[in-house]
């Protein structure tokens, strides 16, 4: 799986490497139970310190997309909390986001479509 960092930008690159994990598991990229890189493999490969990745990969680990241990490394999850509700997180952001869309005077369908979108193709 290829993470690309996007310099300059607002999030910090823990959670750019986070939820670019996280996209790779909903999308197929990444098969539960799979290995991911080790902290110090995947930040030298990108070019970032591993205390980031570490970051990132303790975040992931704290809300279930990943297992790590010392002797087999991080893993993806093999399960994952079936919840038919975002995220206290989630909602704020999504708050955010519909905020955004309304002030630039985009319509509440328009909107929608955009949301199926990304949700049936993981489109960004």
């Amino acid at each position: 799986m290829v993470i690309t960092i996007r310099e300059g930008s607002d999030i910090p690159i823990y959670q750019q490497i986070r939820d670019q994990i996280v996209r790779g598991i909903s999308d197929g990229r990444l098969k539960a139970g799979e290995q991911l890189p080790t902290v110090r493999g995947l930040a030298e490969e990108m070019g970032v310190n591993s205390m980031t990745v570490n970051r990132a990969y303790q975040l992931l680990k704290q809300q279930g997309y990943i297992i790590a241990d010392r002797r087999s490394g991080a893993r993806v999850s093999r399960s994952f909390a079936e919840s038919s509700q975002l995220s206290g997180e989630s909602r704020e952001l999504l708050c955010r986001i519909i905020a955004e869309a309304k002030v630039g005077g985009m319509s509440q369908d328009a909107f929608l479509e955009e949301c199926r979108r990304c949700y049936e193709n993981g489109e960004v």
